[in-house]
């Protein structure tokens, strides 16, 4: 970088700091999404919203520090959004709902999954009806497949106190609550 200060709203100066800090953004951002094409855009997005600031930035803050911080601004929102584009994709996987409403499920069972918080009830379905594995799991809620198997542990100990509270007995426990393949 030129060692003439910058001064905001100056436009060979943006022009100045684009060039003198591009590569080494795009770097940074190559480095937390593992995409250079989406690195790529959220470089360009985040020059285009630091131009469109520039007349506001202060020079008392390094001008490379807030472009920085600008383009981790807009990575985390890229991969939030990509994180929401998934959930389309697991739906078509899943399969679209039939033309006419399926009866709602009755039992024990199903009551004791309506009775459970809403994303540990998704995670038994989806990975004991559905037959999901935790790598896909993991892979499409964008969270370690670590995590997910430590949430599925929490699911299925909530369902078994669940039942448990129903009456339900379930000798040598149900394949979902032991941890088994099949709900």
């Amino acid at each position: 970088m030129d060692e003439q200060p910058l001064r905001p709203g100056d436009p060979d100066d943006f022009a100045r700091l684009y060039e003198g800090s591009r590569e080494r953004l795009f770097r940074t951002l190559l480095a937390m999404l593992g995409d250079r094409a989406a690195a790529e855009d959220c470089v360009q997005e985040a020059f285009a919203r630091a131009f469109r600031s520039w007349a506001r930035w202060s020079p008392e803050a390094p001008a490379e520090a807030w472009l920085h911080r600008i383009a981790l601004n807009v990575a985390v929102s890229y991969r939030r959004r990509e994180r929401l584009r998934t959930l389309p994709e697991l739906l078509l996987r899943l399969g679209r709902p039939g033309a006419e409403p399926e009866p709602e499920p009755q039992g024990p069972l199903f009551q004791a999954l309506r009775a459970l918080p809403l994303e540990q009830a998704q995670l038994i379905v989806l990975r004991y009806h559905h037959g999901y594995s935790n790598r896909e799991l993991a892979a499409s809620l964008g969270i370690p497949e670590t995590t997910l198997g430590s949430r599925l542990a929490v699911a299925r100990r909530t369902l078994r106190a669940e039942l448990d509270r129903l009456g339900v007995v379930t000798p040598g426990r149900s394949s979902v609550v032991s941890g088994e393949e099949t709900l």
